[in-house]
């Protein structure tokens, strides 16, 4: 807004300053006194918002925008939420109150902007999304939480020696993998994009704890089988003098004598 100082001369003859500003459309009109001052009386304005109606007190000379602002607290709207009609039109934030006949009781209607009603639904909406994807996160939690008990059980059996079936494995990475699946169904955004995050690597954790106790399992019971196997070869040959021992068996003299001599027969 461009500003300018000319000098004028009062009606009783004193030199006088007065300060002039450019208003939009090129209009060349008096300054207006801040808001603050007491030479600006204060009116009170009627404001209808759909089924809400509001009465507020600003000085004569506002503007449409500093009224928007003083409805903020009023309404929760911000500035640039709010639509202001007077007499059927809109008016923009520079138009001042007295210049296009706001008085004292005047009736102002306040319409919140489209697009902003429209954002505000949509992050509503959101909200609720987000909501819903976090329940249902925590729904899967408590199950895979169940399915923790299992895993710790399985576990210490393994480690105390004890022959788990292979089924058992594979049953309990099924139940895993079944909650896995309903964590990938889960549309998520935000903070519940974070929680399923968390609970898929978690899943994933458990179902190879199962895989390395599954391989623990096998290989020890392997192995113990293998050890029983040398030990009854082992009684076997202590048992059995000469039939696969470790010593070559003793050599049996023969009664028979081969000799160089020859029979003539006739």
């Amino acid at each position: 807004m461009k500003r300018s100082a000319s000098k004028s001369v009062a009606n009783d003859g004193i030199k006088g300053s007065i300060d002039w500003e450019l208003r939009p459309g090129g209009m060349l009109v008096q300054k207006r006194e801040p808001l603050e001052s007491s030479s600006s009386p204060m009116i009170k304005i009627k404001v209808s918002h759909g089924s809400y109606h509001h009465e507020v007190t600003v000085p004569a000379q506002s503007t449409f925008g500093q009224l928007k602002r003083v409805l903020t607290s009023e309404t929760g709207l911000e500035p640039k939420e709010q639509r202001l009609l007077f007499r059927g039109k809109e008016k923009e934030d520079e138009e001042c109150l007295h210049m296009v006949g706001v008085k004292d009781m005047s009736k102002v209607i306040l319409l919140e902007d489209p697009a902003s009603k429209e954002r505000k639904l949509k992050e509503m909406q959101k909200s609720e999304d987000v909501l819903k994807a976090c329940e249902e996160v925590s729904n899967v939690r408590t199950e895979v939480d169940k399915l923790y008990q299992k895993v710790v059980a399985l576990e210490t059996t393994v480690s105390g020696g004890t022959k788990v079936e292979d089924k058992e494995f594979v049953i309990l990475t099924e139940l895993l993998m079944v909650q896995l699946l309903k964590l990938d169904s889960i549309a998520a955004d935000g903070e519940a994009k974070v929680q399923r995050r968390i609970e898929v690597r978690r899943v994933q954790s458990y179902v190879e704890t199962i895989d390395n106790l599954k391989a623990r399992n096998s290989t020890s019971f392997s192995n113990a089988a293998n050890n029983n196997a040398v030990s009854v070869m082992t009684k076997w040959e202590a048992f059995d003098s000469g039939v696969g021992n470790f010593k070559s068996p003793t050599s049996i003299q023969s009664s028979t004598v081969i000799t160089q001599e020859w029979e003539r027969f006739e």
